[in-house]
């Protein structure tokens, strides 16, 4: 057992220890990521340059004069369903309350 214990000991040592090109390795491989987001970034800020800025408000649209324009509110009567067994899927029923009748 003690046999075992030393040489997993020795193996992960052996695996931890490495030659030192993991590390270097590991170091290029950061210094390009970080070269790639900053190139990045340069290049976003470059597009974003040429692109128009935002509208002037003289662009935007105005309400027309007088009163503003406001919500409608009207009442309407309920269309009525007859009384049936089969149930109706939303294809049968007409008009999406469109049709119905308004209340005076």
């Amino acid at each position: 057992m003690e046999t075992l214990t030393v040489e997993t000991t020795h193996l992960s040592a052996h695996l931890a220890a490495g030659h030192g090109t993991s590390g270097a390795l590991l170091t290029i491989v950061g210094v390009l990521v970080v070269a790639l987001l900053l190139a990045a970034f340069v290049w976003g800020r470059r597009i974003r340059k040429r692109e128009p800025g935002p509208p002037h408000p003289e662009s935007h649209p105005r309400l027309p004069h007088g009163e503003p324009v406001g919500d409608v509110v009207e009442r309407r009567e309920p269309d009525e369903l007859p009384r049936t067994d089969h149930r109706r899927t939303p294809h049968e029923l007409k008009g999406n309350g469109i049709e119905s009748r308004r209340r005076e």
